[in-house]
């Protein structure tokens, strides 16, 4: 965190001020701001959140061993440091990291990129901070910090040197988005795309799109949009951005996208096309497999050349990028038995493009092997979401699916009905039975996806079959 005086940051968090030692309001603090009192050290800020499980109130003491010297709290805690006291140290983070911004920003030359959509977030981010670094100094998630507590923490490591801040904006209810873009208003507003992910939890497929819409109504006036020409959800934004008098760019494979792809083809040592933008095209090799990540490497040229970047300068950096992020689409094991382990996050688009991607890099001496789990926060949606996916893995000619958990069952059943004549589709309780299953089962020349959301564990099924056929 940039530093700021005790007072400063109480005024910021609209807090209670609780002085300990020699400190004064005076007293400056440039530490880092963690929730965990484990990433704290010398000078930081513990926010002691409360949980599910546990309270960060308990852990204020660790944290002051670890260096703390200022806590922000929900109620004073019998600890030997500094505290400021709030009604939610949630919301007082997220104003922490309001100030932060907006003091990097007026001082500085700080541009700020929001990325949402449905899928594709964190590939997207990491794609566009590979790309800006080269520019000057970028700060971006770790992993998915999207949330209300991730994306403030983000914030806050802005420096009076970053020239980009690169925010992931995620949500699992409405008005979520529209808070976080809000404490930052973002120069560049990117919507990937809009699909079923989380629409258990909004209530349908419309209301996702209303939610995803929220960034681009928190866009900076005269700021840009990135819009997908693709998906003719996200096209509906563009009104509310000519509403605003905001530059929309497009990104996507058709002929009016701004910046477009074409001729894509994906093998198991990547995904190659053609990126045109004007008169301008220019080859692309991607590391990172699947063709659905060429969208997400278009979305982040695109945004990418709106903040000044040469389109050449995008291509030759995005193909230096080998891994979306751990557990998305990861390659493991070896020649002899490939494992993707793509299972930190899963919705019904992003799993049909993993199984799409799977038979696409197989290739004819070789075999096809789904390890699928329970995709969540369908809501009244998963039984017929799962069936479908079922039914895919089928008709793609996978000839062993191999469904995992008790919430995927829907999955099987399809399959199992789909293929009825065969014995393809197998079904375990837990990772474990799948784990000593699978090691009797795969053998040379198979070609392995592990996928499925964060919630069913598999990701640390597809670590271990990628270790075990190392």
């Amino acid at each position: 965190m940039i530093a700021l005086s005790l007072a400063e940051i109480t005024a910021a968090v609209g807090g209670k001020l609780h002085l300990h030692g020699p400190d004064t309001p005076e007293t400056t603090v440039e530490g880092v701001v963690d929730t965990d009192s484990r990433g704290i050290g010398p000078g930081g800020v513990f926010v002691a959140k409360p949980g599910e499980v546990t309270d960060g109130h308990l852990f204020v003491g660790k944290a002051v061993d670890q260096g703390a010297v200022l806590a922000l709290v929900e109620r004073v805690v019998d600890e030997p440091v500094t505290q400021i006291v709030v009604p939610d140290v949630v919301v007082a983070l997220g104003e922490l990291a309001r100030e932060a911004v907006s003091r990097v920003r007026a001082s500085g030359r700080l541009r700020i990129v929001g990325i949402t959509g449905s899928n594709g977030k964190t590939t997207t981010k990491n794609m566009l901070a590979a790309i800006l670094r080269e520019e000057g100094e970028t700060v971006a998630p770790v992993g998915s910090f999207n949330n209300a507590v991730g994306a403030p923490l983000t914030m806050l490591r802005v420096t009076h040197d970053t020239r980009y801040l690169v925010c992931e904006f995620g949500a699992d209810a409405p008005g979520q988005i529209a808070r976080l873009a809000g404490l930052v208003s973002p120069d560049v507003g990117v919507v990937l795309m809009v699909g079923m992910a989380h629409a258990g939890g909004f209530g349908g497929i419309d209301a996702t799109v209303r939610a995803k819409s929220e960034l681009v109504s928190a866009v900076r006036d005269g700021g840009t949009v990135v819009l997908n020409a693709d998906d003719p959800r996200v096209a509906g934004m563009a009104p509310i951005a000519e509403a605003r008098g905001l530059d929309i760019r497009w990104f996507g494979e058709g002929g009016t996208a701004d910046v477009r792809a074409d001729g894509l083809s994906v093998t198991a040592a990547g995904t190659d096309a053609v990126v045109t933008a004007g008169e301008q095209s220019l080859p692309l090799h991607l590391q990172v497999l699947g063709a659905h990540h060429v969208k997400n490497a278009l979305a982040a040229a695109t945004a990418a050349v709106a903040l000044g970047v040469p389109l050449a300068d995008a291509v030759a950096r995005l193909e230096t990028v080998s891994l979306a992020e751990r557990w998305r689409m990861q390659v493991l094991g070896s020649e002899r038995v490939r494992i993707i382990n793509d299972a930190y996050n899963a919705s019904p688009d992003s799993m049909q493009a993993a199984l799409r991607t799977l038979a696409q890099i197989t290739g004819p001496d070789e075999r096809m092997v789904a390890v699928l789990g329970a995709m969540s926060e369908l809501g009244e949606y998963a039984v017929e979401e799962h069936d479908k996916i079922g039914l895919l893995a089928v008709r793609l000619r996978i000839p062993r699916i191999v469904v995992v958990g008790q919430e995927a069952r829907a999955l099987f059943l399809a399959a199992v009905a789909e293929g009825s004549w065969s014995d393809e589709a197998v079904f375990f309780a837990d990772a474990d039975e799948a784990y000593e299953y699978l090691l009797g089962e795969l053998r040379d020349g198979d070609r392995v996806l592990v996928k499925s959301s964060n919630s069913a564990g598999l990701r640390f099924l597809g670590d271990r079959l990628g270790e075990s056929f190392s």
